[in-house]
């Protein structure tokens, strides 16, 4: 039976609920998710959807608001500071891999358009599952992780002209190539001049007055007008709505309104970006990868295996050691968004015919499912390959920690030296005070070791790099960057080696918070707390408090882990914490009505502690109690305060009301 429109995106959102609720939970990539959603609904496996043509058309918008994304996001600074990564290794990745993959593919028997295709398809990789996975893991400022960042950079910029010429292509006359390649970038280039000129003229002024009638609704209106005037220009010139996208985003990063309009347009792009990948799962057939998978293998063998092995070479070549060279290539071995973007240009403008077209998209499937697991363990991936090379490399990093840790004695250990950490490293330096510090970011390292600073290249995660810093002789262990996972990791290290060590950390609330100080934190700095106590301290001092009296009350704050900056009110718009289902505590006042089980009895006789209820206070008309006495009666119309988690609330409510 036809699904009708509505019936089909029921049917979408509610299988796409599931299986990304399962995604997550077993922390596979999410884009995963939605091809196998798309696969499940598509005419070669359930068929729930045989028509997608609806679905198709609306999914199309995902990509235009990706490009968007990407070019409000494209800074000027950020490709200038990896400039190196970005225009000699992912120039040369980019280029070569299309020249690499049209020669073997013309040699193959395939038509010059579609090995060209098949080659940009394949030159890209996946931005969003490297950075993501990289950040995770801690390594997006190693040296490897600067590389990928710096190619992927490459590859977002290089995939406008890679569209402009599928586009441009959609006659599919090989014997006017280098013309209708003349024609497509001749256009190209009208359409970016005329979109910045109107854009510099009219989009600036327009946002200008929007934003003074602080109507967020014609805001969020304005944006989606801009983004999909200029992909529907670009369109009608015979190129892609991607390409007006992203110059509309382009022209918008450098005004104030840049993070504004990124928050109002991600909802957009996240739903149907995630509907663009179920369109592409609907193409699989499984069918036909059965009969095809000695081809599916092949072009899977070059994208992975070969795409890794060019830009190993590439990156050597580039003055990269041998390990860096090695865990870039490892990092980037996948397919990506831009690939399958291509891809489905490609298939629109039947520059591929659907057999090479499920050949392709085999290939990326199958690569996008192993790169999370090919990224986790990058490093294990090129110490197997390269024994000898890695481990020299990672001797020759612990032993400079090792001498210079020799020579010192009761000194301190920063992990992170970014700014938090060079601030405490200044502060040590001016009392003379020894310490090392250690982080992965190496252009940081590079400088900080020129201008004298004892900070090393390592990951304070590893045990072998925390010993090497003289964990076993250390006063004080430092952990300066704001990361929960990180921070445990560290703690647990420092728990089986050193249990007697005192330990400073950084955090963001109270979630974070209670998290460390179960692994064994001896002292935990909360960024929202210590904000609380700073404007507390400047109004003491305003309103005349003596110095003295009002560093004692700061510091008693302090010395009880903000215990009374835990219990607080909280509202219907509560500040967002570190994991929303974190059972946090809160106050609430109950007022105990005549009748109430509570009435006249006394506080020890309810035993409120017995399910994780405190009493802060009781209130009797104008008179508040604080810390109340257990042989404390309560009486009708008191407003009893507690504290405690929102379901232990529910609890001691009814039993003061009600009776167990």
């Amino acid at each position: 039976m036809e699904l009708n429109f509505l019936e089909i995106i029921l049917c979408v959102f509610f299988i796409s609920l599931a299986v990304t609720l399962i995604f997550r939970k077993l922390r596979l990539s999410i884009i995963l998710g939605y091809l196998l959603v798309g696969a499940l609904l598509g005419p070669h496996a359930f068929g729930l959807i045989h028509n997608s043509t609806y679905a198709r058309n609306l999914a199309e918008f995902g990509i235009v608001f990706l490009m968007f994304t990407v070019g409000l996001e494209f800074s000027l600074p950020k490709l200038f500071s990896l400039r190196y990564p970005v225009f000699v290794i992912g120039s040369l990745q980019v280029l070569l891999t299309i020249l690499i993959t049209t020669l073997c593919g013309i040699f193959l028997g395939m038509g010059k358009l579609a090995a060209l295709t098949v080659g940009s398809i394949v030159a890209m990789s996946s931005t969003a599952i490297v950075v993501k996975q990289l950040s995770d893991q801690l390594e997006l400022h190693s040296r490897h992780g600067l590389n990928a960042v710096g190619i992927l950079l490459f590859q977002d910029l290089a995939v406008i002209p890679l569209i402009i010429l599928i586009a441009g292509l959609a006659q599919n006359n090989e014997s006017h190539l280098a013309s209708l390649l003349i024609w497509a970038l001749i256009k190209g280039c009208l359409a970016i001049f005329l979109i910045f000129i109107v854009g510099r003229w009219l989009l600036r002024p327009l946002f200008h007055q929007i934003s003074k009638t602080r109507d967020i609704e014609l805001f969020t209106l304005t944006v989606l007008l801009v983004t999909l005037t200029a992909a529907w220009f670009t369109n009608l010139w015979g190129l892609s709505y991607a390409l007006g996208a992203f110059l509309a985003g382009l022209m918008l990063a450098e005004t104030e309104f840049r993070h504004q309009i990124e928050v109002e347009i991600r909802p957009f792009r996240d739903i149907l970006l995630g509907l663009f990948f179920i369109t592409i799962g609907m193409l699989v057939d499984i069918q036909h990868w059965y009969n095809t998978w000695i081809w599916i293998l092949l072009l899977f063998s070059a994208l992975v295996i070969g795409k890794m092995l060019l830009i190993i070479l590439i990156a050597r070549l580039s003055g990269n050691d041998l390990p860096t060279a090695t865990r870039t290539g490892i990092v980037l071995a996948q397919g990506g968004e831009f690939g399958f973007a291509l891809l489905t240009i490609a298939l629109s403008k039947s520059i591929l015919p659907p057999d090479y077209g499920q050949v392709v998209l085999a290939a990326l499937v199958i690569s996008i499912a192993i790169s999370p697991i090919m990224i986790r363990y990058n490093k294990k991936i090129a110490t197997f390959c390269l024994p000898r090379k890695i481990k020299f490399s990672e001797i020759q990093t612990k032993q400079q920690i090792i001498s210079t840790a020799k020579k010192l004695k009761q000194h301190i250990i920063i992990c992170g030296y970014g700014r938090v950490g060079q601030q405490i490293a200044g502060l040590l330096n001016k009392i003379k005070f020894p310490f090392i510090g250690l982080d992965l970011d190496s252009e940081l390292i590079r400088f900080a070791t020129l201008a004298g600073d004892s900070v090393f290249y390592g990951d304070p995660t590893h045990p072998g790099i925390l010993k090497a810093a003289g964990l076993k002789h250390a006063k004080l262990l430092i952990i300066s960057f704001n990361d929960l996972r990180a921070s445990i990791q560290i703690l647990s290290i420092v728990k089986q080696s050193r249990p007697d060590l005192a330990v400073l950390v950084r955090c963001k609330d109270e979630f974070e918070l209670k998290q460390l100080k179960s692994y064994g934190a001896s002292h935990v700095v909360a960024e929202i707390f210590e904000t609380s106590l700073t404007l507390a301290q400047h109004l003491l001092t305003i309103i005349d408090i003596p110095n003295a009296k009002s560093t004692q009350l700061i510091h008693e704050m302090r010395s009880k882990d903000y215990d009374l900056l835990l219990k607080v009110f909280t509202g219907a718009y509560e500040e967002t914490m570190a994991d929303e289902n974190a059972p946090l505590g809160q106050l609430k006042p109950i007022l105990i009505p005549e009748g109430a089980y509570a009435v006249h009895k006394k506080l020890k006789d309810l035993d409120l502690p017995s399910i994780d209820v405190e009493i802060i206070a009781i209130r009797c008309g104008e008179t508040k109690f604080l810390k109340p006495h257990s042989n404390t009666k309560i009486e009708a119309n008191n407003i009893v305060i507690v504290y405690g988690t929102s379901v232990n609330l529910e609890e001691a409510e009814k039993l003061l009301l009600q009776g167990k």
